[in-house]
């Protein structure tokens, strides 16, 4: 098994928190799980879900048209709730004229077509996760995602978070959760990283295919293709650095988290 892995058939990049260093604690284990889309999930990973980790709530930050197109699963016990953290509207916006002026060569099939245009367009590329950060409906998704933390009993049973490919949605929910609890930034990096080692095959296999792009243009198409850019992360950092005074000034600033919720997510989740 890989580091944190816990095994869901049908369901891509599923692992938990719990072990992760914390300050002078840890995470507890079995409480805190970040999966992709549950769209897939075997009958055998529904009961994992439901009756191994007794997941009490599942957080998906996916799009609307995304959760209702491939609708999460029925879980004994557990409530789903939709909070995306971005919506069509918003790529539309983001994207500006440079789509319009490229309609003709929309093609939704063509993926290294329409990743060109994306990231021409900068839908990709270390900005989008501002995007998502920055905007209004992000910084609502992730401040409800504290809140459903923060209210939670974890004795009583997991939460669990996923976006479509568990990796950027979710996996900045990860980061931002991990921050709040203490975690240091080298810590929050890896556990952003262990998706390139989920999806190890495909990642080199992009990486094999495009070697003769440059580097930004490679990494949009690694991105695409089911991995993490750490220079992406690298970028919120620098961003929270400069107009939060780091990511524990955007956890209150930007989202409202108050001292006693740092304190309340803390005593609740690490031992």
């Amino acid at each position: 098994m890989l580091k944190n892995e816990i095994i869901l058939p049908g369901v891509q990049n599923s692992r938990e928190l719990g072990g992760i260093p914390a300050g002078n604690s840890e995470v507890k284990k079995g409480v805190l799980i970040r999966t992709g889309m549950l769209h897939g999930a075997s009958p055998e990973a529904v009961k994992t879900i439901s009756e191994t980790y007794h997941v009490q709530r599942i957080v998906d930050f996916r799009m609307k048209f995304e959760s209702t197109e491939s609708r999460d699963p029925d879980i004994p016990g557990a409530i789903n709730i939709n909070l995306p953290v971005v919506e069509i509207d918003d790529y539309i916006e983001k994207a500006g004229d440079i789509v319009m002026e490229k309609k003709d060569m929309l093609n939704l099939n063509d993926r290294e077509t329409m990743t060109k245009i994306a990231f021409e367009s900068g839908l990709i590329g270390p900005d989008m996760y501002l995007m998502f950060l920055l905007n209004d409906r992000g910084r609502k998704a992730y401040k409800e995602f504290f809140d459903i933390l923060i209210e939670a009993d974890p004795d009583k049973g997991a939460i669990l978070w996923h976006c479509t490919d568990g990796k950027d949605r979710a996996g900045l929910a990860s980061a931002l959760l991990l921050a709040a609890l203490g975690a240091e930034k080298e810590v929050i990096y890896e556990d952003f990283l262990l998706t390139n080692v989920f999806n190890a095959k495909k990642v080199e296999a992009i990486k094999e295919k495009y070697a003769d792009l440059p580097q930004d243009k490679l990494d949009a198409m690694i991105f695409v293709g089911g991995g993490v850019i750490e220079s992406y992360l690298t970028n919120v950092f620098d961003t929270m650095d400069k107009n939060f005074s780091g990511m524990s000034g955007y956890l209150s600033e930007g989202l409202g988290l108050k001292n006693e919720d740092v304190r309340i997510l803390r005593d609740k989740y690490l031992t």
